[in-house]
């Protein structure tokens, strides 16, 4: 690895270690996925290692790149950080045209994950978390519960859960200090008239629909946010770039 040394430096140091400053936060904003779910089939872990990678490989290079002013490393770290916004504005913009498609996939994705509930205890303290958080069961309904084997319906099962649901669809009695993981047992063989005494009876995809329209500057705000601290980035990087160049060119002169 090249880096260069001048007697009369003219670099900032501001943007050199305000760009390694940013590159230890940039480093970790993602680096906690141990709760992504399984899509098809889908190990997590291999999405895990691969975001993993490319933060490790960028963190890497905007930390090394700033300190040894290496403007190869630097250059890599901005031109990365450019397609990953380009490909956010993309995905954001194919998001708001094909609505119907994502609401599918959205569908699709809980439903395979209500299948394999019980097989992964952080899938299972995820679908826990949302379904409390959003007051809902199931995708579209509590009867989605039908696709996991343990809550079927079906005649043949012998699970002490069948034709229930997880304690998660529960409605909580806030005097109630100690939860009971028992509360959705046999409820889907009561009449439906009786559900929403006791369960939540909207699916999560409607609550998530529910809920955009109502958050929606909150959505666009953490957008933006991220959105400017990229941006930030490709400044400092660019800016630290422009400095390193215009250093070895009065050097060489």
């Amino acid at each position: 690895m090249h880096y260069y040394r001048y007697s009369s430096a003219e670099v900032s140091c501001w943007y050199k270690y305000l760009l390694f400053s940013y590159n230890i936060v940039f480093w970790g904003v993602l680096s906690d996925l141990s709760k992504m779910t399984r899509l098809h089939g889908f190990d997590p872990v291999v999405l895990i290692l691969f975001v993993g990678g490319v933060m490790f490989i960028l963190g890497f290079a905007g930390c090394v790149g700033a300190l040894r002013e290496n403007i190869c490393l630097l250059k890599f770290f901005c031109g990365t950080i450019v397609l990953i916004f380009v490909l956010e504005m993309a995905v954001a913009v194919l998001a708001f045209l094909f609505q119907d498609w994502v609401r599918d996939r959205v569908e699709t994705f809980f439903k395979n994950n209500i299948k394999s509930y019980r097989d992964d205890i952080d899938l299972q303290n995820l679908i826990d978390s949302l379904q409390k958080m959003n007051q809902c069961c199931g995708a579209q309904e509590p009867n989605d519960w039908n696709l996991n084997i343990y809550f079927n319906c079906s005649s043949t099962s012998k699970s002490r859960e069948r034709c229930g649901v997880p304690f998660s669809c529960c409605i909580q009695d806030p005097a109630q200090k100690v939860v009971n993981t028992q509360c959705g047992y046999d409820v889907r063989n009561m009449s439906i008239s009786y559900w929403d005494e006791r369960i939540f009876i909207r699916g999560c995809i409607p609550a998530l629909e529910a809920w955009l329209p109502r958050n929606i500057y909150i959505v666009a705000g953490i957008f933006v946010a991220i959105s400017l601290l990229q941006i930030f980035g490709i400044f400092l990087a660019r800016t630290l770039i422009s400095d390193i160049e215009a250093v070895k060119a009065g050097y060489h002169f």
